[in-house]
């Protein structure tokens, strides 16, 4: 066979692959991130801090409307906002509590599919993965257009036809802050959440403070009103009202697993800083969520028209304020309400902190396509942020960015993922009760946390259901067998490249070894892409020596370990995988050299292979000047591939083949075609 001829120039990258050049990426989203570098772990992680920030908003922000929802629901009944208050403040550090000991279970990460995987089963871990997929897309959709209704409350009318156009806007600006990185996008609004807690902290606790002396009387009062009630509608029907109440303020709770499901961006040591940043969430989120049920009743808050409770409270507060004379209470309450609206705006960064990383694992685990686990030169999954982003488009297009539908269809799945959370956690404490010295106390706190949570599932589902919640189940359901059918393509695929190698090794292990022959940089050279050592890889091998008996003399297996986000953890990761993929390499070598060829290898390390194998393939093409490189395609006998096949597979043989071609070389796609047998690509005689 007659190689590609070659024209004597060095080959030589384009000048948009050229290190230096700054392309239109480079300049949106910032240059390249090299993986290889021990440092770029340490600048890419959050502190205690910064995690607040990036992973509190979503719980703190639905401070501005599930306190708000709880108070409305009590009716006539408010004076239950006491208990109220303190059974929501309770619930926050019984689930904080509860997350705190995932965390220390799983310290490299334990969000709600994890946990649910390793201690409940794989099937119960994708409805929790798909629950909280689901929930951080309505995460970012109600934040956005929650967001857009309390700006625009301050807008002229005229302007309103505006807000859904922004809500898009503010969507896609978001994707393309967190293509830059997290770290970044945290740090852009970080005044955004200090000016909010601030305002909040300040003006929540001078309603409190400055009526102290009211409280005894209040509680006082509130329990003879208990009393009162019982005895008119019955303790009964109190309850139901209460708790009624109690399941529509779930909301507030939204967020607070989000600091477990981040532990892989949180500072070394990553348990003790996600504990911390949860310590820091449940004091603040218990603070301004009951204390602002708690100030509506001390200051009498009703509902206007056009105005949310909030803004009521904060005009009863502050409106007659003034400093040196001048009357500073508008523009108090303004920038006040003005936080809460930006605030919406940042909690849906929870929804693109999170989600990514939750389709990554799930892709990692073969339930979603492989590519949601890649990342791109930042070192950000890219193709998750997007999807994330474009569902949350979907969404809002779907409601037309009206709140009042998005609520319905919020605060279901989160649920459903702290109760599969709380119960794994809480069997796990159990079955380790013989080995475990503080078992009982773990297993409490657990325990009440799957309590609390699976009543207000219960309660909000039932309340939900008929309501449009029935549309949030039905997503759900259709995300569950979706990843269903996925990993059933996977598992088929892995079994027949499983099937491949144990139909090949036998035959190639006793193959009468020949001579390998010496390098001849001159000679014509096959050089084969390989992504691991797989039967594909040795099927590849064989077909090349089978279909091209004696061409070639010298052999380059190319192989590029990817970087993707269940490895990007530390140093350590990526050195074990480069140290990995070498010995990979080397199988491949000496089962060339049997077969008579002179074997190298080039194994290259880079969050996006086919940017490194383009790299590779121009200097062993430089190396070796007759050259022609080959890849292996696995073809299923019984089956067309279609949009859902190609979707689910890098194409990198054919991308890399078209790219090639720039430059004067060919690349040979193999078909290795498969079925219910064996492979189906011939074997030389010499291995027969």
């Amino acid at each position: 066979m007659a190689s590609t001829p070659n024209t004597g120039s060095k080959p030589t990258l384009s000048d948009g692959e050229k290190p230096g050049k700054r392309t239109l990426s480079d300049v949106i989203i910032g240059p390249p991130r090299d993986v290889r570098d021990p440092k770029i772990f340490h600048s890419l992680s959050l502190v205690a801090f910064l995690a607040w920030v990036g992973l509190g908003s979503d719980g703190l922000s639905s401070s501005c409307y599930g306190p708000e929802e709880a108070f409305l629901a009590l009716g006539h009944h408010q004076y239950l906002a006491v208990f109220l208050a303190l059974l929501m403040a309770l619930t926050v550090f019984i689930i904080s509590a509860s997350y705190s000991q995932t965390i220390d279970l799983f310290p490299t990460g334990g969000g709600g599919y994890l946990v649910a995987t390793k201690l409940l089963g794989k099937y119960c871990g994708l409805v929790s993965g798909s629950a909280l997929v689901i929930d951080y897309v309505l995460t970012i959709s109600i934040s956005i257009a929650s967001g857009a209704d309390a700006i625009f409350s301050f807008m002229p009318a005229g302007w309103l036809g505006f807000k859904f156009g922004v809500c898009i806007a503010v969507v896609v600006l978001m994707v393309v802050m967190n293509l830059r990185g997290v770290k970044e996008s945290v740090l852009s609004l970080l005044p955004i959440f200090i000016a909010f807690i601030i305002m909040h902290v300040w003006l929540i606790g001078y309603a409190i403070f400055s009526r102290g002396s009211e409280l005894p009387s209040i509680i006082g009062h509130a329990v003879g009103e208990v009393h009162a009630s019982s005895s008119s509608i019955g303790i009964l029907a109190l309850a139901v009202i209460f708790f009624r109440a109690y399941s529509l303020g779930g909301g507030t709770y939204t967020g607070i697993e989000a600091v477990s499901n981040g532990l892989p961006i949180l500072r070394e040591p990553r348990a003790e800083t996600g504990k911390r940043t949860m310590i820091y969430m449940a004091v603040s989120l218990a603070f301004i969520a009951g204390g602002i049920l708690l100030s509506y009743l001390l200051l009498n808050v009703e509902a206007e028209h056009g105005k949310t409770l909030n803004a009521v409270m904060f005009e009863k507060l502050a409106t007659d304020w003034k400093f040196m004379g001048l009357q500073v209470g508008g523009w108090i309450i303004t920038f006040a309400l003005l936080t809460e609206g930006a605030l919406l705006f940042v909690a849906a960064q929870t929804g693109f902190v999170d989600g990514p990383r939750v389709l990554a694992t799930m892709a990692s685990d073969r339930w979603l396509p492989r590519r949601f686990s890649n990342l791109s030169a930042r070192l950000v999954t890219q193709d998750g942020v997007v999807a994330i982003g474009l569902a949350a488009v979907v969404i809002l297009i779907g409601t037309e960015a009206k709140v009042d539908l998005l609520v319905v269809l919020y605060a279901i799945n989160v649920f459903a993922t702290f109760t599969l959370s709380q119960l794994g956690m809480t069997v796990h404490w159990w079955t380790e009760r013989k080995t475990e010295r503080r078992w009982l106390r773990k297993l409490t706190i657990n325990g009440i946390g799957t309590l609390f949570t699976a009543t207000i599932l219960a309660i909000t589902l039932t309340l939900k259901f008929d309501e449009g919640g029935w549309i949030t189940v039905l997503m759900t359901g259709g995300l569950v067998f979706l990843c269903y059918m996925v990993r059933s393509h996977y598992e088929r695929v892995s079994r027949a490249i499983e099937q491949l190698e144990a139909d090949i090794l036998p035959k190639l292990y006793a193959v009468e070894k020949l001579e390998p022959a010496k390098r001849d940089p001159n000679a014509s050279t096959a050089a084969i892409l390989v992504s691991g050592f797989n039967g594909l890889g040795l099927a590849t091998l064989i077909a090349v020596t089978d279909l091209f008996k004696g061409e070639f003399r010298n052999v380059v297996f190319i192989g590029v370990g990817e970087v993707d986000s269940a490895l990007l953890k530390g140093p350590e990761e990526v050195q074990e995988l480069e140290h990995r993929m070498a010995e990979d390499l080397n199988e491949y070598c000496q089962f060339a050299s049997d077969l008579g060829l002179h074997p190298e290898l080039r194994a290259g390390l880079a969050p996006d292979v086919v940017v490194e194998l383009r790299r590779i393939c121009l200097e062993v093409a430089h190396e070796f000047p007759h050259v022609v490189f080959f890849a292996g395609k696995l073809i299923f006998s019984d089956e067309v591939e279609g949009f859902i096949g190609r979707f689910l597979h890098n194409h990198t043989a054919l991308e890399l083949q078209n790219w090639l071609q720039l430059y004067g070389f060919s690349l040979v796609i193999l078909p290795v075609r498969v079925g219910t047998g064996s492979m189906t690509v011939p074997v030389t005689s010499q291995a027969a």
